[in-house]
């Protein structure tokens, strides 16, 4: 007997690239060769009922900087989690990330997460230097990704 909860499980992730308005070639911006495939690990267009929108990549090594994310806002909070891929020193993001907050640039090398709520203008968002893989996540606490500048195009 099929489980009364399966429609609520993503079993194959998606890719999402379409969705993610503000990122390489959907922004105007050449999409970094060190930026793996987007993969949605939740959103509403998989699970109907999900009032998020959660992606994944990898981002992969690089020796010289390059932005990835041009600067947008939202009108819904969002979480960035950054998660380094060294299992005896999980702290470690091996990489360089540059970040910016109401146009403060922040630079990040720790494994860790920003909160930013709605309404924050945020980004530009891009890597000084990548030395060992690492996993990117957005959480939207809404069930499609969309912010200002750029609006998700219908019929994806």
């Amino acid at each position: 007997m099929a489980s009364k909860y399966e429609h609520l499980f993503v079993r194959t992730m998606g890719s999402c690239v379409d969705d993610l308005v503000n990122e390489g070639a959907v922004a105007g911006l050449p999409t970094p060769e060190n930026v793996g495939e987007a993969f949605a690990l939740m959103r509403s267009a998989d699970v109907p009922q999900s009032r998020i929108h959660m992606t994944y990549c990898w981002i992969n090594e690089c020796s010289s900087s390059v932005q990835w994310v041009s600067e947008h806002e939202h009108d819904y909070d969002e979480v960035l989690i950054w998660t380094g891929s060294d299992p005896d020193n999980p702290q470690d993001l091996g990489a360089e990330i540059y970040f910016d907050i109401e146009g403060e640039r922040h630079t990040v090398t720790t494994s860790g997460s920003v909160y930013i709520p709605a309404g924050t203008r945020h980004c530009p968002l891009g890597f000084h230097r990548v030395d060992r893989p690492f996993r990117f996540s957005a959480l939207s606490l809404s069930p499609e990704y969309a912010s200002d500048e750029n609006v998700p195009r219908e019929g994806r």
